[in-house]
């Protein structure tokens, strides 16, 4: 059964954590829509969230990551002119695609040699970030081709009991991923 916990209480994050240390997928707010996170490095948990979506296995996931000093974990390169649209527009709902360091694992870019990266401007997405220590895999938490549900308890309704966790914000500010 889907837990729902409130996103701002410390313990629910620190459930989140573990359970992404422990390969597992989380809903959680982010400035769009709710998503579904796990760990970026780590390919089984990846994989559940295509599973768990539905989600054809040609389509990349995008990576949170927590500041612009960590693009290096996920890219190998970003083009000079990409930095003032980075500067200026991150936080937020801009997704630059890179070149892909080797560490990156193929499920995550379905075998591409680019990533698809941005820094969310949501406070938990951010602190989920900041406390697991490493990027996250991250796409809507929705079954593909249906709408993303708005709410915590829609997510959990839509994807079922085989998602652990979802972090509850109240409403998602949008409807498009």
């Amino acid at each position: 059964m889907t837990q729902i916990l409130p996103a701002h209480s410390s313990q629910a994050i620190k459930l989140a954590r573990r359970l992404l240390r422990e390969g597992e997928v989380v809903a959680l707010p982010t400035d769009t829509v709710y998503g579904l996170g796990a760990n970026a490095f780590e390919r089984i948990a990846v994989r559940q969230i295509f599973k768990l979506k539905q989600r054809p296995p040609d389509k990349p996931i995008p990576v949170f990551i927590y500041q612009i000093d960590d693009l290096n974990l996920v890219a190998r390169h970003v083009p000079n002119r990409a930095w003032p649209l980075l500067q200026e527009f991150w936080p937020g709902p801009l997704t630059v695609v890179l070149p892909k360091v080797a560490a990156l694992p193929d499920d995550v870019t379905v075998g591409q040699d680019t990533v698809a990266v941005r820094i969310p401007d949501h406070p938990v997405s951010l602190e989920l970030v900041i406390k697991f220590g490493r990027p996250l895999a991250v796409t809507s938490a929705n079954l593909s081709g249906q709408p993303t549900p708005p709410t915590a308890q829609g997510v959990a309704d839509q994807l079922g009991p085989a998602l652990p966790l979802v972090l509850d914000s109240g409403p998602s500010p949008s409807s498009q991923p």
